[in-house]
């Protein structure tokens, strides 16, 4: 049994082309079509995912990170 994902546009004919590998070509084969729809845009114009800092802004409102005081270093190697 051979798995492949693609991505593809259904016409609005209401066709699905499916290519497929040419090891199957000519063969009888068992077909599981899964479909779900893709959103249009999932990437803005920088790359980050659609909505990304709409979700994510204020989420550490109740819990802050906090950055701890440096550390102290008694002797340093030398950089040579």
């Amino acid at each position: 049994m051979e798995t492949f994902k693609l991505r593809t546009h259904v016409g609005s004919d209401g066709v699905l082309k499916l290519d497929v590998p040419p090891e199957m070509i000519n063969r009888d084969v068992d077909v599981v079509v899964v479909m779900q729809a893709v959103s249009e845009a999932t990437v803005d114009a920088l790359g980050w995912p659609v909505g990304f800092f709409d979700r994510t802004y204020g989420a550490l409102v109740d819990d802050p990170l906090e950055r701890p005081a440096d550390l102290t270093w008694s002797t340093r190697d030398d950089v040579e």
